[in-house]
């Protein structure tokens, strides 16, 4: 089946997300916008505007009630989903990485970048408290002074989050009390994106150090390893299948001087447990910077540096993907 291309971003696409019936696609960009688009058919539902600098991370919440949005904007904003309304504006000293909801929608955290003077902290609001809300006071703020975080995920039952740092650590955050529970440092260069598993039991990490990674989510244990020849910008679980897809390609500054065969700007496809490649999908006119697996595994979605995002259909049982030498 062709791709639906979702055409509603000037610049890169920073990241995309669905909620957890999968008849919503969220996607941000480096241009302010928040994007909502109808799965199914590609049409777009409406924006969330607001923001006044790049936006890096976008959620939605377990009912699909609220979104969340992070950008370079210094500040986290909570949208009404159905209406697109502001509800809350937190602002920040620094940059938004990312940003995510508990699994009861009730707590959110956000990670600040390190810059300007100011460190990387990770912050923690209580969405039940409206006074944490109205005076910017999270309850929990956690400051990383090492290393600032890249990417970040809530681990299960909202009791932890795992986050990924620049120099390829990864740590469990206790939700309760910010301390570190558990440290694993299996990648050497920047951990670009981290996902969970549908049942929250496994996490995958995409790296610049060109391989992705797949860890038990309590224990931090590392299971496999997907090789590639390129830096990995994104790789995302199937539901359904022992698959996962990762998409990447060189860094979006050389890009205009090589061909887009040569810059390798496919999804790929491999085998969680064989850790082989099986497929790849072409598609992009530059890196892909994210994609994410529908909640039924019968597609997936990816969102480049060229400002598209392309929702590919496929039978997950059967693939007729190319697979090049």
């Amino acid at each position: 089946m062709k791709p639906i291309l979702l055409q509603g971003h000037e610049r890169s696409i920073t990241q995309i997300k669905y909620n957890r019936e999968g008849d919503l696609l969220f996607s941000v960009a480096k241009d302010t916008v928040t994007n909502v688009w109808y799965s199914v058919n590609g049409e777009r539902l409406g924006t969330y505007n607001g923001h006044t600098g790049a936006v890096w991370c976008v959620d939605c919440d377990w009912d699909t009630k609220n979104v969340l949005t992070g950008s370079a904007d210094n500040s986290c904003r909570l949208w009404d989903c159905e209406t697109g309304k502001q509800l809350a504006l937190l602002n920040t000293n620094s940059a938004v990485r990312t940003c995510g909801f508990d699994f009861s929608g009730n707590i959110i955290m956000f990670s600040t970048d390190k810059q300007m003077g100011y460190q990387c902290f990770l912050n923690f609001f209580d969405l039940r408290d409206p006074q944490q809300m109205e005076d910017n006071n999270p309850y929990l703020s956690v400051p990383c002074s090492e290393c600032k975080i890249t990417s970040a995920v809530w681990g299960a039952l909202g009791e932890f989050v795992i986050a990924g740092h620049e120099n390829g650590e990864i740590n469990q955050f206790s939700a309760k009390s910010g301390e570190i529970l558990k440290k694993a440092k299996e990648h050497t260069r920047q951990i670009n994106d981290i996902q969970t598993s549908v049942d929250l039991t496994m996490v995958i990490t995409a790296s610049k150090d060109n391989t992705s990674k797949l860890f038990d989510s309590n224990s931090l244990d590392h299971i496999k390893t997907f090789r590639t020849d390129r830096p990995v910008n994104s790789a995302a679980i199937s539901p359904i299948m022992d698959h996962v897809v990762m998409g990447g390609g060189q860094e979006a500054m050389d890009v205009t001087t090589t061909s887009t065969r040569i810059g390798k700007f496919e999804a790929r496809f491999f085998h969680a447990a064989y850790e082989e490649e099986f497929g790849r999908v072409k598609g992009h006119f530059g890196p892909i910077n994210c994609v994410a697996f529908h909640p039924d595994g019968k597609s997936y979605s990816s969102g480049g540096e060229d400002g598209y995002v392309r929702i590919h259909y496929f039978d997950p049982h059967y693939f007729d993907f190319e697979l090049e030498a």
